[in-house]
């Protein structure tokens, strides 16, 4: 049941007025709810003080599958039967628990099964069938990325070679394998995990980023002088033109120029050679039995209320670009420009993300989306394409269709962004005719429109409802019952609460819920059976990063909890460096074209005053019912990345500190980037009337950020001494923007509810 047509059922008994005053708007009935006559009644509809039941860990983690037919499931929204006391430890079966398609299922066996093949096999015996492999293939080397050929962030569990390979499994990291080492690239998110996954024996990790250690064509480059110094001949180094982007493949072969340049000789002797392999099959899917196939999950159709634009103004916009860049044919690669593009998402291709395998391609002349027929059997798919004039292609067309277009024409140009498409692709396009430049779709999407942002608006505010019943279930369960909870309950648990909000269908990334030192594994992932599985008592923290993909809006929020009745004073001095950094990026106003780099040094500043700091980026985009994480733009202390802030884009605000083997702390709130007119005040309205300055209208725009989350921070764990006026005065004005949208979704006298007014009253200033 879609958001709107549970609100209207809900809303048959307000009255008249309210209904037609409704019809409207774009979020009508929903928006009825948060009206204080009708609370009551929004209660009902959307939360509960607690679920008719509590998950518990099943041979299929809930968190890493659908539960989208949730709402059609009348054990899920009959929400107000049982006491918290006497409903929690109840087993049901998980067909009662979610309705989740036979596919779906499929997809998250797949995934555990790739993590179970890597297992079952030994370092030492798969490096030795690969360097076989390698040596009937004719090269010394052979690069395994993470990458599926669109560059995903996450990928299909076919695509999942260089986790089968090393048994590592975080989104990030390349492998890289020669005739007697091998090793793995990751950055410092996945330091830990790395370390604690490799087979040290036989993987070397490297930590990209730190001092000494080099990058992988640097790496390449040393190895090809040294081979070719020792046997006069070039380092053949393999790779899969279709798992690695254009710009990679060109930042080699630059590498190993310049590397050339130093030999003795008057001319520059070839020292390395790329072999992509053209016509054999991927080295590490030949020695992978039981390989998962290629996902074919149906898409569907992305309304237009959460659109917020057809399909075909899309394509007008970018024909208009294309006509100032001189490009007779734009190539997208990435999956969620695909999505965005088409207005159409998915659920299965990709764990966690609502997009689809697909390649496609703008010209003057022709629209063509390419993918496996199934993809669009439905025939709402098939009826939305053909009206936006669509053409469907086959999936394996694509390469010959961007030489087919080229040939047509000697001045034909494809615009295509190196970086975000792969090497098959941009090898085949004569560098006369290739525009490599950022696609026109990216920053479309990066800019949500009034539709989408208000889709993200109300997915934030039914995640607070999600959140404040969850919390109430988690702190009675530790605090009041004595329970130690593991790790894999609290993911599935959360999970529950926010499958029962309206238009909910999946988590929109695997919930990392780390007790103890597992919070500072940064993207740590809960399983049973594993050596790392912990509880949570009243002993140790909690950090808690999860997030949902609803219908229409995605959240990512990342809380950091601790039950202690004193929590240690240096765990809260931490915690409330953090929680300033966190203030500090919030309350920024800036001018238009900043780039995010700038604004990073506050959410550092706090930690940085006592020799303090964290290894990640401080905040990603996000997209509207798409991937959690969306580019361009970002917020980090790496000055590469000069994209400027825009309004309308959304981030991610996420400062943290981890202590190996300890602890780690996050807080983490979305965000949205509003321009700020003459008339607004400069504080973004969290400082005393006094205090209020106009900004200056000369001519310059200035930007603030908006608050998306909704869910408290917990106060007891803050230090006032070290908070100024103007912090606590945020803290106080956050929690009441919390209590003021979620409470209409709350029923009166529940736990959540009473959780909900206590984490939101002032915090003490004595």
């Amino acid at each position: 049941m879609t958001l709107s047509s549970l609100a209207i059922t809900v809303a048959a008994t307000t009255s008249t007025t309210l209904k037609k005053q409704s019809r409207n708007s774009k979020f009508s009935t929903l928006a009825l709810f948060f009206v204080a006559t009708s609370a009551s009644s929004a209660a009902r509809a959307f939360s509960s003080s607690t679920p008719t039941f509590l998950p518990r860990h099943h041979q299929l983690s809930l968190s890493r599958r659908s539960a989208s037919s949730t709402l059609n499931n009348s054990v899920i929204y009959n929400t107000r039967g049982g006491s918290l006391a006497s409903i929690v430890g109840k087993k049901l079966s998980l067909s009662r628990r979610f309705s989740s398609t036979q596919i779906e299922q499929e997809v998250v066996s797949e995934m555990d099964e790739v993590k179970a093949a890597a297992s079952k096999i030994s370092a030492a015996d798969k490096l030795a069938l690969m360097r076989q492999k390698m040596e009937e293939n004719g090269v010394d080397v052979y690069i395994i990325p993470s990458d599926d050929p669109h560059l995903s962030e996450y990928v299909p569990a076919a695509y999942m070679r260089r986790g089968y390979l090393t048994d590592f499994h975080g989104s990030a990291g390349t492998a890289l394998v020669t005739k007697d080492a091998a090793y793995l690239w990751t950055d410092s998110r996945y330091f830990n995990e790395a370390s604690l996954r490799l087979d040290a024996g036989h993987w070397t990790l490297m930590k990209q980023g730190q001092p000494k250690v080099p990058t992988i064509p640097k790496f390449l480059a040393d190895l090809a002088t040294s081979h070719y110094t020792t046997n006069s001949k070039p380092l053949k180094v393999g790779m899969d033109a279709y798992v690695h982007a254009a710009s990679f493949a060109k930042e080699l072969n630059e590498a190993f120029a310049d590397a050339a340049k130093d030999m003795e000789g008057d001319v520059p002797p070839t020292i390395a050679a790329i072999d992509t392999l053209d016509g054999k099959q991927n080295v590490v899917d030949s020695i992978w039995e039981g390989r998962p196939d290629l996902p074919k999950n149906p898409f569907r159709v992305h309304p237009m209320k959460y659109a917020g634009m057809t399909v075909q103004d899309k394509v007008t916009k970018i024909r208009s670009e294309m006509t100032e860049k001189k490009a007779t044919m734009t190539v997208f690669s990435a999956l969620d420009d695909i999505a965005y593009l088409f207005n159409v998402r998915c659920m299965g291709d990709v764990e966690t993300c609502p997009i689809g395998i697909a390649y496609a391609t703008i010209s003057k002349d022709e629209v063509a989306l390419y993918c496996d027929p199934e993809k669009v059997a439905p025939a709402d798919v098939s009826e939305h394409l053909k009206e936006a004039g669509v053409t469907v292609k086959p999936y394996d067309d694509i390469v010959s269709d961007i030489e087919s277009h080229l040939s047509a024409g000697k001045k034909n140009k494809v615009w295509l962004d190196n970086g975000r498409s792969n090497y098959a692709l941009s090898r085949v396009i004569p560098e006369a005719a290739l525009i490599d430049a950022q696609n026109p779709v990216t920053a479309m999407k990066a800019c949500k429109n009034e539709a989408e942002m208000e889709g993200m608006r109300q997915a934030h505010i039914v995640d607070g409802a999600a959140m404040a019943n969850f919390m109430a279930w988690l702190e009675n369960a530790i605090v009041v019952e004595g329970r130690s909870v593991s790790e894999v309950e609290i993911d599935e648990v959360l999970t529950g609460f926010r499958a029962k909000q309206p238009g909910f269908k999946e988590v929109s990334f695997p919930t990392i819920a780390g007790v103890g030192a597992n919070g500072a594994i940064v993207h740590y992932r809960a399983a049973e059976g594993s050596d790392l599985l912990k509880y949570l008592d009243r002993t140790q923290p909690i950090l808690i990063d999860s997030g949902g993909q609803y219908e229409y809006g995605t959240t990512d929020v990342t809380r950091t909890w601790h039950f202690a009745e004193k929590p240690d004073d240096e765990f809260r001095e931490v915690y409330t460096r953090v929680l300033k950094g966190n203030i500090g990026v919030d309350s920024m106003i800036f001018p238009e074209n900043t780039p995010g780099f700038v604004l990073d040094v506050f959410a550092r500043k706090a930690l940085w005053e006592i020799g303090k700091d964290y290894g990640h980026g401080t905040g990603h985009g996000v997209g509207a019912a798409l991937n959690v994480h969306e580019g361009p733009h970002g917020i980090s202390p790496r000055w590469g990345n000069k994209e400027v802030l825009k309004a309308g884009m959304v981030t991610s605000n996420e400062p943290g500190y981890y202590e190996d083997g300890n602890f780690g702390i996050r807080i983490e709130n979305l965000l949205e980037i509003v321009e700020i007119s003459s008339s607004d005040d400069a504080t973004n309205g969290e400082e005393p009337a006094n205090k209020k300055q106009k900004v200056a209208a000369e001519g310059k725009k200035f930007l603030k950020f908006g608050k998306l989350t909704l869910i408290p921070i917990q106060k007891n764990l803050i230090k006032v001494e070290i908070m100024t006026e103007d912090e606590l005065n945020w803290l106080d004005s956050y929690h009441q923007e919390v209590l003021q949208k979620v409470k209409p979704l709350l029923e009166e006298g529940t736990p959540a509810m009473e959780w909900l007014v206590k984490s939101c009253e002032p915090i003490k200033r004595d």
